[in-house]
């Protein structure tokens, strides 16, 4: 085989170099799918979850795999590159690229077959793993690997990254779970690939096509370099870095699927893939092993691999504290044992006994050894779930820790074997210190210690050129050190942008000319990817932030944004692209993010409208987001935000979409508030139109008129709001009940400020004479505000957040006298209450007031738990079941363990529903165009599970939107209730 040079560099620029207005058009006519060049969509395909930034040439969605072949096509007609990209989280750089990017986890996410005999399935690329894991369920079997982001990362992005995870101490790689691939080429070449035995090759040689020439260049490829391949690749567990040329050997079967492996989009795009699946592991068994050091654990993995582990964890005590820092995995983290370093190490077997003697056992060999531990032995599964929830947290848990320096990729997967951990963790935390990255707050170490393969983010500086420059020399340093110790560069998340400068350092010259080769085979004008792997752009060009990164940075900002130095430039920076937004499900109580949930676009996930937002602020003078805060594309990608700040707390980064939406409407309509849709100002001013409406004694005539559906329909179109029914209008308010009844209760707990809420005072004040009820039978005196109070929710939600701050004020200063004298705020909305210990400090951190609002707010639920000691709740009868729809704003901000006690101690059977957002989430639902979405969100998980629920079961809502969600929609005439009015329902004494 002739010897054939590396890639040029410069085909690179040319490729870039295309009529993108001709592309596009012959895109759309061509490919069944969306075709998207707009600005909105480049920007939120800008970058990964990496330190690098590309804008795309364009985005395509195809419905179809043969509807992606025929965007590449085009895009090979055209001379321009391709990226196919999964769920967008590669650490590396590789989805991100100035090419034609190829979304496919929209449309084309479908489990096509399964064969329970072979023990095999074909799906498309776009499926996300724990999707096919569900679907797969029933037949007992699986797909082994299973990354930390199993959530959310594609099949697709699995196979191209040849990703792992904890999984793959007993599974392996997913080259080790790969049957065969159809692929295509650039060119238009297409075919299924897998193992070829010699009669196998001889068939596609006798062909002569396309193919046919491919498999010739291989197998001369290989029978160049195999002796140096076997030499050359290290024989540990987690070789990732590199092409997979060692496939192609023959004690491999010539895999050419296995060599495709791993290949980032470079080589070849993968339509479909036949996955070879194993059968689930029955029962497990956890044993948590702790350390005096993080070097001490990785020295004793050597003696516990002989007892095969499921898996085999490690994790130092700087992850903890990371974790304890950001308040994740609370209850997980008081399962560890002493030490400031463990391993994880799961059993499995048969039965729980049978995991539980594979554990004892290797307790057994280790003990009155020099690898002994302190031990915490756990066969819950819940427990162990909260646990492995601790280590999966790593990524986003080491990433904006409150009072630490920024961190970031570049080194987060390397590995050695696993003999030689210990003394590559002691050599790389010297090196930690020779660069000045180490300290008491220094990076954590972490990851797949069984396989050798260790996780970190680092405090580099990528703000200044000084901080990029060491960077860089840091990252060749490791490099060298992993080389030395026969190591990989990458374990687990390949090597795209990150690595691929530094691959000779761990190939050579002679690999790495296989390598280009290898690329030349497939895709000769370097338009798979280019500038990764192969051929590379350096380690420290492209970068998202990078010393000449100069973004705006509005100064006359509403929030202040404490946790991040006041700084909204730095807030639209806090996504690292972890992708935990773009779940599919909210299995484990999470909320985000219910706009992609229910449309899967990436542009309404949270880390889309993070990333337009960061390409508002222009920080490289290219951004395809021209006009600031005029802009109508991060407008638009807004819209669908329901505001509902769940990813406050989902959000592993602290990503609080809802507050920088909030922001940026103020922005955007400042100056010219006739542009704001009506919407914002009959829903943002709903206070006073309520309030206006009983001052004029218009209730009953207010709430006769809605009823009439053509008035109802002229009303809410004048207004500018969707045609739904509108709440009514309570006869009496809750202030002006409580200002004609005579106080009860003895106060011997103290007087408590019950909130008159607008939707509780003026809608349902029902929800508030019960509360009263119950908190006076519980030992507090209630008083409560007389005059008309706001807390500036609703201006706050449609970025009016000037009114808000006025409002604020206000009141603020009607309850300072009550907070001065520590006296508890009780709030019974869940949205107005999170106002005051959320949203309130971060508009007014400085005012000492505000942060006693904040801390002395209190749910009814806290209020009658953790201030009222002693108390029993009223005992409600035997078997009463509640279904909760938990508020997302108390999701977020407030919590729902308390009220969890508070049923509990009342004899509730409750079940907390796995729904995420109700879908109406305050003023989203009501106005136009965004119906559809706010029912999707409802029939999700919420309305189904309403309307199959027993007739004696309870509906249990707090917030007054699910309340309304649930009247509203088809929920086969159920209507949700209060915990104040559950408690106070059917009260029943214990004989």
């Amino acid at each position: 085989m002739s010897t054939v040079d590396l890639p040029d560099p410069v085909v690179v620029a040319r490729a870039a170099e295309v009529d993108t207005a001709a592309l596009e058009a012959a895109l759309a006519d061509a490919v069944d799918g969306e075709v998207r060049f707009d600005a909105g969509s480049l920007a939120a395909y800008s970058t990964d979850a990496s330190n690098f930034r590309q804008v795309p040439i364009g985005v395509v969605v195809p419905r179809t795999p043969e509807a992606a072949a025929a965007a590449v096509a085009v895009a090979h007609a055209h001379g321009a590159p391709v990226l196919s990209r999964g769920g967008g989280t590669s650490l590396a750089g590789q989805c991100t690229n100035t090419a034609v990017v190829i979304d496919w986890s929209k449309y084309c996410n479908r489990l096509l077959s399964v064969d329970t005999d072979e023990r095999t399935c074909v799906v498309e690329p776009g499926i996300v793993l724990d999707d096919l894991n569900r679907e797969l369920a029933p037949t007992g079997l699986r797909f082994g690997p299973e990354p930390a982001t199993h959530m959310n990362c594609t099949l697709g992005g699995m196979i191209g990254n040849n990703s792992c995870g904890a999984t793959a101490q007993r599974t392996g790689k997913v080259v080790d779970n790969i049957a065969e691939l159809e692929v295509l080429c650039h060119d238009g070449t297409r075919f299924w690939c897998g193992p070829t035995d010699d009669d196998a090759y001889a068939a596609i040689e006798r062909r002569g096509d396309p193919k046919a020439a491919i498999y010739r260049q291989l197998r001369a490829l290989r029978d160049t370099y195999a002796d140096r391949i076997r030499a050359g690749f290290p024989d540990i567990p987690r070789r990732v870095s590199g092409y997979n040329l060692d496939s192609l050997l023959p004690e491999h079967g010539f895999d050419v699927a296995g060599l495709l492996v791993g290949s980032e989009s470079t080589l070849v795009t993968v339509l479909r893939a036949k996955l070879k699946l194993v059968p689930v592991v029955r029962e497990r068994t956890l044993v948590v092993l702790g350390y005096p050091s993080v070097d001490k654990a990785a020295d004793a993995v050597p003696a516990i691999l002989p007892h095969e582990p499921i898996a085999l964890e490690g994790l130092d005590a700087k992850l903890i504290r990371d974790e304890q820092l950001k308040h994740l995995n609370p209850d997980a983290l008081s399962e560890l044992p002493a030490g400031h370093a463990f391993l994880m190490v799961q059993f499995g077997g048969e039965t729980t006994d049978e995991a539980d003697r594979r554990a004892h056992d290797m307790l057994d060999a280790i003990h009155d050894t020099e690898h002994a531990a302190n031990v915490e032995v756990l066969d819950d599964p819940a427990h162990e779930t909260q646990l492995w929830q601790v280590r999966e947290a790593g990524l986003g848990a080491t990433a904006h820790v409150p009072h630490r320096p920024d961190t970031f990729e570049g080194w987060e997967d390397s590995a050695v074997a696993p003999e030689k951990l210990g003394d590559y963790l002691r050599r790389l935390r010297e090196l930690y210190a020779e660069f000045g990255y180490a300290s008491d707050t220094g990076p954590s170490l972490y990851g797949h210690f069984g396989q050798g393969c260790v996780h970190t983010r680092i405090p580099f500086d990528l703000y200044t050129a000084q901080g990029v420059a060491t960077y860089r020399r840091f990252l060749e340093r490791a490099a060298d050190l992993v080389a030395e110790l026969g190591g990989s560069l990458s374990g687990e998340h390949g090597d795209g942008q990150t690595r691929g400068e530094l691959l000779p350092r761990m190939f050579g010259p002679d690999l790495m000319r296989a390598f280009g080769q290898l690329k030349t085979i497939f895709d000769p004008h370097n338009r798979m990817n280019p500038g990764k792997v192969v051929a590379p752009a350096p380690l420290d060009s492209h970068l998202r932030l990078g010393g000449d990164w100069a973004p705006a940075t509005p100064q006359d900002v509403y929030f202040r944004y404490p946790d991040d130095g006041g700084s909204f430039a730095d807030a639209a920076n806090r996504c690292v692209g972890v992708g935990r937004c773009r779940q599919h499900s909210t299995d484990g109580g999470e909320v985000m993010c219910p706009s992609y949930q229910v449309t899967g676009e990436e542009e309404h996930s949270t880390r889309g409208r993070a990333r337009l937002l960061f390409e508002m602020l222009n920080g490289h003078g290219d951004s395809p987001i021209t006009d600031g805060w005029r802009s109508t594309e991060v407008r638009d990608a807004l819209d669908l935000c329901l505001a509902c700040k769940g990813c406050k707390t989902d959000c592993p980064a602290g990503v609080d979409m809802a507050t920088y939406k909030a922001e940026f409407l103020a922005h955007h309509y400042k100056g010219r508030q006739w542009r704001r849709p009506r919407a914002h100002l009959a829903l943002g001013w709903l206070p006073v139109l309520a309030r206006s409406v009983g001052r004029a004694r218009l209730t009953r005539v207010v709430n006769a008129l809605a009823k009439v559906p053509a008035l109802r329909r002229l009303a809410t179109r004048a207004a500018g709001l969707a045609d739904r029914e509108i709440p009514a209008f309570a006869n009496e308010t809750l202030q002006q009940w409580f200002g004609r009844r005579r106080p009860r209760g003895d106060g011997s707990r103290g007087t408590v400020l019950l909130w008159p809420d607008t939707f509780t005072n003026r809608f349902h004040p029902r929800v508030g004479r019960a509360a009263v009820e119950l908190v006076e039978d519980a030992g507090w005196r209630v008083i409560m505000p007389s005059e008309p109070v706001c807390c500036g929710l609703t201006w706050i939600s449609t970025g009016q957040l000037a009114t808000a701050k006025r409002v604020l004020t206000r009141t603020v200063g009607t309850l300072a006298p009550h907070l001065r004298t520590g006296g508890l705020v009780l709030g019974l909305e869940p949205s107005c209450t999170a106002v005051f210990r959320s949203d309130a400090a971060e508009l007014f951190p400085e005012d000492r007031d505000v942060r006693r609002l904040r801390e002395q707010t209190v749910t009814l639920a806290e209020l009658l738990t953790e201030h009222s000691p002693g108390y029993q709740p009223p005992r409600l009868p035997t078997g009463t079941r509640a279904i909760t729809q938990v508020h997302c704003h108390q999701h977020a901000v407030l919590g729902w363990d308390a009220d969890q006690e508070l049923l509990r101690r009342a004899g509730v059977d409750a079940e907390r529903l796995d729904s995420g957002c109700c879908g109406l989430a305050g003023n989203f639902g009501f106005e136009p165009d965004h119906h559809e979405v706010s029912v999707a969100c409802a029939e999700r998980v919420l309305l189904p599970r309403v309307r199959a629920a027993d007739p004696g079961t309870v509906v249990l809502a707090d917030g007054f939107s699910c309340r309304t969600q649930v009247h509203e929609l088809d929920s086969g005439g159920r209507e949700a209730m209060h915990l104040a009015e559950l408690l106070t329902r059917h009260p029943h004494d214990e004989e």
